[in-house]
Protein backbone atom coordinates (compact mmCIF):
# COMPACT_ATOMS: atom_id res chain seq x y z
CA UNK A 1 0.00 0.00 0.00
CA UNK A 2 1.28 3.59 -1.09
CA UNK A 3 0.88 5.76 1.32
CA UNK A 4 2.09 9.94 0.59
CA UNK A 5 2.91 12.14 3.72
CA UNK A 6 2.70 15.61 2.94
CA UNK A 7 4.63 17.62 5.00
CA UNK A 8 8.13 16.83 6.32
CA UNK A 9 7.41 18.30 9.71
CA UNK A 10 7.20 17.22 13.36
CA UNK A 11 3.94 15.19 12.47
CA UNK A 12 4.46 14.16 9.25
CA UNK A 13 8.18 12.61 10.14
CA UNK A 14 6.66 10.92 13.12
CA UNK A 15 3.25 9.43 10.86
CA UNK A 16 6.27 7.84 8.30
CA UNK A 17 8.66 6.30 11.25
CA UNK A 18 5.25 5.30 13.24
CA UNK A 19 3.89 3.62 9.99
CA UNK A 20 7.04 1.93 9.10
CA UNK A 21 7.24 0.37 12.96
CA UNK A 22 4.20 -1.18 11.99
CA UNK A 23 5.83 -2.78 8.75
CA UNK A 24 4.60 -0.42 6.40
CA UNK A 25 7.56 0.26 3.45
CA UNK A 26 5.84 2.09 0.69
CA UNK A 27 5.93 5.75 2.50
CA UNK A 28 7.52 8.98 1.21
CA UNK A 29 7.06 12.60 2.71
CA UNK A 30 6.73 15.13 0.08
CA UNK A 31 8.58 18.76 1.67
CA UNK A 32 7.69 21.82 -0.04
CA UNK A 33 11.51 23.09 1.19
CA UNK A 34 14.35 22.84 -0.76
CA UNK A 35 16.53 22.14 1.82
CA UNK A 36 15.31 21.13 5.61
CA UNK A 37 16.90 23.63 8.21
CA UNK A 38 16.98 23.53 12.08
CA UNK A 39 14.99 26.79 12.43
CA UNK A 40 12.45 27.82 15.03
CA UNK A 41 12.85 28.11 18.84
CA UNK A 42 12.01 25.83 21.69
CA UNK A 43 9.20 23.61 22.31
CA UNK A 44 8.26 21.63 25.31
CA UNK A 45 7.46 17.87 25.43
CA UNK A 46 5.44 16.55 27.76
CA UNK A 47 5.36 12.71 28.99
CA UNK A 48 2.61 11.73 26.75
CA UNK A 49 4.69 13.10 23.84
CA UNK A 50 7.87 11.63 24.85
CA UNK A 51 6.32 8.12 25.21
CA UNK A 52 5.60 7.87 21.66
CA UNK A 53 8.83 9.16 20.65
CA UNK A 54 10.63 6.36 23.41
CA UNK A 55 8.07 3.25 21.54
CA UNK A 56 9.36 4.45 18.58
CA UNK A 57 13.22 3.81 19.68
CA UNK A 58 14.27 7.62 19.78
CA UNK A 59 14.97 7.66 23.77
CA UNK A 60 18.64 7.78 23.46
CA UNK A 61 18.73 10.72 20.67
CA UNK A 62 15.88 12.39 22.93
CA UNK A 63 18.11 12.44 25.49
CA UNK A 64 21.05 13.98 24.02
CA UNK A 65 19.11 16.99 22.46
CA UNK A 66 16.62 17.53 25.41
CA UNK A 67 16.46 18.81 28.69
CA UNK A 68 13.64 17.41 31.23
CA UNK A 69 12.05 19.61 32.86
CA UNK A 70 11.19 19.31 36.39
CA UNK A 71 8.87 22.00 37.67
CA UNK A 72 6.13 24.41 36.17
CA UNK A 73 5.78 27.57 38.28
CA UNK A 74 3.67 30.06 38.10
CA UNK A 75 4.33 33.72 39.42
CA UNK A 76 2.46 37.07 39.07
CA UNK A 77 3.50 40.72 37.90
CA UNK A 78 5.65 41.32 40.98
CA UNK A 79 7.41 38.11 40.69
CA UNK A 80 5.95 36.53 43.47
CA UNK A 81 5.16 32.52 43.66
CA UNK A 82 1.24 31.75 43.08
CA UNK A 83 1.50 28.07 42.46
CA UNK A 84 4.07 25.25 41.19
CA UNK A 85 3.91 21.61 40.60
CA UNK A 86 7.03 18.82 39.34
CA UNK A 87 6.78 17.58 36.16
CA UNK A 88 7.75 14.60 34.10
CA UNK A 89 10.14 11.79 36.42
CA UNK A 90 9.35 13.80 39.55
CA UNK A 91 5.66 14.02 39.29
CA UNK A 92 5.34 10.08 38.78
CA UNK A 93 5.17 9.82 35.24
CA UNK A 94 7.15 6.65 34.02
CA UNK A 95 8.65 9.26 31.19
CA UNK A 96 10.33 12.36 31.45
CA UNK A 97 9.03 15.96 30.24
CA UNK A 98 11.57 17.64 27.73
CA UNK A 99 12.79 20.98 26.81
CA UNK A 100 14.21 20.85 23.32
CA UNK A 101 15.20 23.16 20.26
CA UNK A 102 12.19 22.52 17.70
CA UNK A 103 14.98 22.43 15.20
CA UNK A 104 16.95 19.84 16.81
CA UNK A 105 14.03 17.88 17.27
CA UNK A 106 12.99 18.10 13.54
CA UNK A 107 16.65 17.41 12.92
CA UNK A 108 16.47 14.10 14.85
CA UNK A 109 13.22 12.93 13.05
CA UNK A 110 14.23 13.87 10.21
CA UNK A 111 17.80 11.25 10.55
CA UNK A 112 15.72 8.90 12.18
CA UNK A 113 13.27 8.77 9.01
CA UNK A 114 16.33 8.79 6.42
CA UNK A 115 18.22 6.15 8.28
CA UNK A 116 15.06 3.71 8.68
CA UNK A 117 13.02 4.08 4.97
CA UNK A 118 15.88 5.22 3.12
CA UNK A 119 17.44 8.62 2.20
CA UNK A 120 14.44 8.30 -0.71
CA UNK A 121 12.16 8.43 1.40
CA UNK A 122 11.99 12.14 1.89
CA UNK A 123 11.52 14.36 -1.12
CA UNK A 124 12.20 17.97 -0.63
CA UNK A 125 11.39 20.95 -3.23
CA UNK A 126 7.87 18.88 -3.66
CA UNK A 127 4.62 21.27 -3.17
CA UNK A 128 1.20 19.75 -2.83
CA UNK A 129 -0.93 21.77 -5.26
CA UNK A 130 -4.08 19.88 -6.34
CA UNK A 131 -5.49 16.29 -4.64
CA UNK A 132 -8.14 14.43 -6.17
CA UNK A 133 -9.42 12.16 -3.37
CA UNK A 134 -11.81 8.95 -4.51
CA UNK A 135 -12.90 5.87 -2.71
CA UNK A 136 -10.10 3.52 -3.51
CA UNK A 137 -7.25 5.89 -3.81
CA UNK A 138 -5.99 9.62 -4.15
CA UNK A 139 -4.38 11.92 -7.09
CA UNK A 140 -1.61 14.03 -5.98
CA UNK A 141 -0.48 16.87 -8.00
CA UNK A 142 2.94 18.51 -7.53
CA UNK A 143 5.16 21.23 -8.58
CA UNK A 144 8.59 21.15 -7.80
CA UNK A 145 9.42 24.24 -6.31
CA UNK A 146 13.14 25.26 -7.88
CA UNK A 147 11.83 24.17 -12.14
CA UNK A 148 8.19 25.07 -11.19
CA UNK A 149 7.20 21.81 -12.95
CA UNK A 150 4.11 19.97 -12.35
CA UNK A 151 4.26 15.93 -11.49
CA UNK A 152 1.28 13.98 -10.46
CA UNK A 153 1.10 10.36 -8.67
CA UNK A 154 -1.89 7.93 -7.33
CA UNK A 155 -1.84 6.46 -3.96
CA UNK A 156 -3.62 4.48 -1.59
CA UNK A 157 -3.43 6.92 0.71
CA UNK A 158 -2.50 11.13 1.77
CA UNK A 159 -1.43 12.36 4.63
CA UNK A 160 -2.07 16.24 5.01
CA UNK A 161 0.81 16.95 7.66
CA UNK A 162 1.82 20.25 5.57
CA UNK A 163 0.69 22.44 8.73
CA UNK A 164 -1.06 25.47 9.62
CA UNK A 165 -1.62 26.74 6.27
CA UNK A 166 -1.70 23.53 4.76
CA UNK A 167 -2.47 23.33 0.65
CA UNK A 168 -4.20 19.71 1.85
CA UNK A 169 -6.68 21.16 3.55
CA UNK A 170 -7.17 24.04 1.58
CA UNK A 171 -7.51 21.39 -1.62
CA UNK A 172 -10.56 19.78 0.35
CA UNK A 173 -12.37 22.73 2.09
CA UNK A 174 -11.44 25.53 -0.60
CA UNK A 175 -11.20 28.93 1.23
CA UNK A 176 -13.79 27.86 3.57
CA UNK A 177 -11.24 27.54 6.62
CA UNK A 178 -9.52 30.45 7.56
CA UNK A 179 -6.36 31.65 10.14
CA UNK A 180 -7.98 33.66 12.80
CA UNK A 181 -6.28 35.76 15.58
CA UNK A 182 -7.53 36.88 18.77
CA UNK A 183 -5.58 39.92 18.76
CA UNK A 184 -2.50 38.70 20.56
CA UNK A 185 0.97 38.60 19.37
CA UNK A 186 3.79 35.91 20.99
CA UNK A 187 7.44 37.04 20.48
CA UNK A 188 9.69 34.53 21.00
CA UNK A 189 13.76 34.07 21.57
CA UNK A 190 16.38 32.19 22.70
CA UNK A 191 19.28 33.69 25.14
CA UNK A 192 23.30 32.49 25.94
CA UNK A 193 22.73 32.36 29.80
CA UNK A 194 22.16 30.70 32.90
CA UNK A 195 19.58 28.51 33.87
CA UNK A 196 17.63 29.95 36.81
CA UNK A 197 15.19 28.61 39.64
CA UNK A 198 16.25 24.68 39.48
CA UNK A 199 18.41 24.66 36.30
CA UNK A 200 15.25 22.82 34.91
CA UNK A 201 11.95 25.30 36.10
CA UNK A 202 9.54 26.54 33.51
CA UNK A 203 7.92 29.63 34.51
CA UNK A 204 4.59 31.41 33.38
CA UNK A 205 5.05 34.90 34.49
CA UNK A 206 2.60 37.47 34.25
CA UNK A 207 -1.48 38.39 34.36
CA UNK A 208 -4.25 38.48 31.76
CA UNK A 209 -2.63 41.49 30.05
CA UNK A 210 0.62 40.62 29.44
CA UNK A 211 2.77 36.92 30.13
CA UNK A 212 6.51 35.59 29.71
CA UNK A 213 7.41 32.12 29.54
CA UNK A 214 10.54 30.60 29.66
CA UNK A 215 12.45 27.38 30.31
CA UNK A 216 15.75 25.99 30.07
CA UNK A 217 16.40 23.87 26.44
CA UNK A 218 20.22 23.23 27.21
CA UNK A 219 22.56 23.78 30.12
CA UNK A 220 23.60 26.79 28.59
CA UNK A 221 20.49 28.37 26.76
CA UNK A 222 16.74 29.42 27.80
CA UNK A 223 14.00 29.51 25.94
CA UNK A 224 11.54 32.41 26.36
CA UNK A 225 8.08 34.10 25.05
CA UNK A 226 6.30 36.83 25.54
CA UNK A 227 2.76 37.26 24.93
CA UNK A 228 0.43 40.51 25.00
CA UNK A 229 -2.18 42.55 22.58
CA UNK A 230 -0.58 42.90 19.63
CA UNK A 231 0.26 46.70 19.18
CA UNK A 232 -2.25 48.78 17.38
CA UNK A 233 -4.22 46.12 17.18
CA UNK A 234 -2.50 45.21 14.16
CA UNK A 235 -2.75 41.32 14.11
CA UNK A 236 -5.04 40.90 11.73
CA UNK A 237 -3.49 42.34 9.15
CA UNK A 238 -0.48 40.55 9.02
CA UNK A 239 0.56 36.91 7.63
CA UNK A 240 -1.10 34.94 9.82
CA UNK A 241 0.50 31.58 10.17
CA UNK A 242 4.32 32.91 9.43
CA UNK A 243 6.26 32.00 12.26
CA UNK A 244 9.71 33.74 11.66
CA UNK A 245 8.96 37.26 11.06
CA UNK A 246 12.17 39.02 12.82
CA UNK A 247 12.20 41.79 15.48
CA UNK A 248 14.27 43.60 17.41
CA UNK A 249 15.11 41.98 20.44
CA UNK A 250 15.31 45.78 22.36
CA UNK A 251 11.51 46.36 21.40
CA UNK A 252 10.18 43.18 23.24
CA UNK A 253 12.30 43.95 26.16
CA UNK A 254 10.37 47.80 26.65
CA UNK A 255 7.19 45.27 27.14
CA UNK A 256 8.91 43.74 30.05
CA UNK A 257 11.14 46.18 31.65
CA UNK A 258 10.06 46.24 34.82
CA UNK A 259 9.67 42.14 35.26
CA UNK A 260 13.71 42.30 37.32
CA UNK A 261 13.45 39.76 39.75
CA UNK A 262 15.79 38.31 42.43
CA UNK A 263 15.30 34.87 40.69
CA UNK A 264 15.13 36.27 36.96
CA UNK A 265 15.71 39.40 35.19
CA UNK A 266 13.50 39.08 32.39
CA UNK A 267 14.28 42.08 30.28
CA UNK A 268 17.88 41.29 30.30
CA UNK A 269 17.29 38.10 29.12
CA UNK A 270 15.14 39.00 26.14
CA UNK A 271 17.53 41.95 25.43
CA UNK A 272 20.56 39.74 25.00
CA UNK A 273 18.83 36.94 22.72
CA UNK A 274 20.70 36.97 19.05
CA UNK A 275 17.65 37.36 17.23
CA UNK A 276 13.72 37.46 18.12
CA UNK A 277 10.91 36.71 16.05
CA UNK A 278 6.86 37.79 16.08
CA UNK A 279 4.27 35.69 15.84
CA UNK A 280 0.20 36.91 15.88
CA UNK A 281 -1.56 33.91 17.40
CA UNK A 282 -3.72 31.87 15.51
CA UNK A 283 -5.39 28.92 15.41
CA UNK A 284 -8.97 27.24 13.46
CA UNK A 285 -12.09 26.73 14.52
CA UNK A 286 -12.32 22.74 15.30
CA UNK A 287 -12.87 20.65 11.47
CA UNK A 288 -16.11 18.74 11.38
CA UNK A 289 -14.41 16.26 9.11
CA UNK A 290 -10.63 15.18 8.68
CA UNK A 291 -11.23 12.49 5.89
CA UNK A 292 -11.96 12.62 2.85
CA UNK A 293 -12.11 8.61 0.83
CA UNK A 294 -8.41 8.33 0.44
CA UNK A 295 -6.85 11.85 2.28
CA UNK A 296 -6.96 12.43 5.61
CA UNK A 297 -5.31 15.35 7.76
CA UNK A 298 -2.78 15.62 10.51
CA UNK A 299 -1.27 18.41 13.38
CA UNK A 300 -1.60 21.34 12.26
CA UNK A 301 -3.45 21.11 9.21
CA UNK A 302 -6.39 19.28 11.47
CA UNK A 303 -6.61 21.54 13.92
CA UNK A 304 -3.87 24.45 14.43
CA UNK A 305 -3.90 25.76 18.00
CA UNK A 306 -2.73 28.63 20.21
CA UNK A 307 0.37 27.14 21.35
CA UNK A 308 -0.61 27.02 25.19
CA UNK A 309 -0.34 24.06 27.36
CA UNK A 310 2.95 22.41 25.80
CA UNK A 311 0.48 20.76 23.18
CA UNK A 312 0.91 21.61 19.49
CA UNK A 313 3.46 19.59 18.67
CA UNK A 314 2.63 16.63 21.10
CA UNK A 315 -1.14 16.44 19.46
CA UNK A 316 0.73 16.17 16.16
CA UNK A 317 2.85 13.45 17.43
CA UNK A 318 -0.20 11.67 18.93
CA UNK A 319 -2.02 12.00 15.71
CA UNK A 320 0.48 10.34 14.28
CA UNK A 321 0.92 7.43 16.19
CA UNK A 322 -3.39 6.81 16.53
CA UNK A 323 -3.04 6.61 12.62
CA UNK A 324 -0.52 4.48 12.32
CA UNK A 325 -1.65 2.10 14.98
CA UNK A 326 -5.35 1.94 13.53
CA UNK A 327 -4.04 1.24 9.80
CA UNK A 328 -2.30 -1.98 11.58
CA UNK A 329 -4.99 -3.01 13.73
CA UNK A 330 -7.47 -2.75 10.23
CA UNK A 331 -6.97 -4.89 7.14
CA UNK A 332 -10.27 -2.40 5.79
CA UNK A 333 -8.42 1.16 4.79
CA UNK A 334 -11.56 2.89 5.07
CA UNK A 335 -12.65 1.46 9.06
CA UNK A 336 -8.78 2.24 9.99
CA UNK A 337 -9.30 5.84 8.58
CA UNK A 338 -12.52 6.17 10.48
CA UNK A 339 -11.02 4.80 13.76
CA UNK A 340 -8.30 7.15 13.71
CA UNK A 341 -10.75 10.25 13.10
CA UNK A 342 -13.11 8.82 15.64
CA UNK A 343 -10.48 8.58 18.07
CA UNK A 344 -8.41 12.22 17.63
CA UNK A 345 -10.76 14.84 16.25
CA UNK A 346 -12.96 15.12 19.25
CA UNK A 347 -10.39 15.22 21.91
CA UNK A 348 -7.76 17.99 19.58
CA UNK A 349 -11.44 19.67 18.78
CA UNK A 350 -11.63 20.07 22.84
CA UNK A 351 -8.03 20.98 23.53
CA UNK A 352 -8.49 23.62 20.72
CA UNK A 353 -11.07 25.56 22.45
CA UNK A 354 -9.51 24.45 26.07
CA UNK A 355 -6.57 26.81 24.81
CA UNK A 356 -8.50 29.62 23.64
CA UNK A 357 -10.01 30.38 26.74
CA UNK A 358 -6.43 29.85 28.34
CA UNK A 359 -5.29 32.88 26.59
CA UNK A 360 -7.82 35.27 28.86
CA UNK A 361 -10.51 33.90 30.83
CA UNK A 362 -8.38 31.18 32.97
CA UNK A 363 -5.48 34.37 33.67
CA UNK A 364 -7.82 36.75 34.46
CA UNK A 365 -9.42 35.07 37.08
CA UNK A 366 -6.38 33.59 38.38
CA UNK A 367 -5.06 37.15 38.21
CA UNK A 368 -7.48 39.23 40.13
CA UNK A 369 -7.29 36.78 43.16
CA UNK A 370 -3.47 37.69 42.91
CA UNK A 371 -4.15 41.01 42.93
CA UNK A 372 -6.06 40.86 45.71
CA UNK A 373 -3.48 38.81 47.32
CA UNK A 374 -5.76 36.00 47.95
CA UNK A 375 -3.03 33.70 46.45
CA UNK A 376 -4.52 30.51 47.93
CA UNK A 377 -7.18 30.41 46.25
CA UNK A 378 -5.13 31.66 42.89
CA UNK A 379 -3.18 28.50 43.37
CA UNK A 380 -5.50 26.11 43.86
CA UNK A 381 -7.75 27.62 40.52
CA UNK A 382 -4.36 27.11 38.66
CA UNK A 383 -4.41 23.37 40.34
CA UNK A 384 -7.90 22.19 39.24
CA UNK A 385 -6.93 24.33 35.65
CA UNK A 386 -3.82 22.34 35.14
CA UNK A 387 -5.56 18.65 36.22
CA UNK A 388 -8.52 19.42 33.81
CA UNK A 389 -6.10 20.05 31.07
CA UNK A 390 -3.55 16.78 30.88
CA UNK A 391 -6.75 14.82 31.51
CA UNK A 392 -7.70 16.36 28.38
CA UNK A 393 -5.11 16.24 26.40
CA UNK A 394 -4.63 12.71 27.62
CA UNK A 395 -1.22 13.05 29.88
CA UNK A 396 -2.74 12.80 33.47
CA UNK A 397 -0.43 10.58 35.49
CA UNK A 398 -2.77 7.85 35.73
CA UNK A 399 -3.79 7.70 32.87
CA UNK A 400 -0.73 7.76 30.88
CA UNK A 401 1.33 5.53 33.20
CA UNK A 402 -1.61 2.90 32.72
CA UNK A 403 -2.57 3.28 28.98
CA UNK A 404 -1.28 0.25 26.93
CA UNK A 405 1.31 1.09 23.98
CA UNK A 406 -0.07 2.33 20.56
CA UNK A 407 3.07 0.09 19.15
CA UNK A 408 1.74 -1.93 16.40
CA UNK A 409 2.61 -4.54 13.56
CA UNK A 410 0.14 -4.54 10.35
CA UNK A 411 -1.23 -8.00 9.73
Amino acid sequence: MKIVIAGAGIGGLTAALSLHATGMTDISVLEAAREIQQVGVGINLPPHAVRELQELGLSAALAEVGLPTDELAYYDTQGTLIWAEERGLDAGYRWPQYSVHRGKLHQLLLDATRHRLGNHAVVTGQRVDAVEPSADHVRIRTTDTQTGLHSEQTAALLVGADGIRSAVRTALYGEKIRLATNGWTIYRGTTRTAPFLTGRSMVIVGDEHQRCVAYPIDAHTVNWLVVRPSVGGNAATVDLGNWNRPLSPDIIARYVENWTFEWLDIPAMVRASEAAYEYPMADIDPLPQWTFGRVTLLGDAAHAMYPFGSNGASQAILDARILAFELARHTDLDEALRAYESQRRPVVSAVQLANRSQVSDVMARVSAMARAQDHGNAAAELKKVEQTYKHLAGFDVETLNNRASWNAVRS
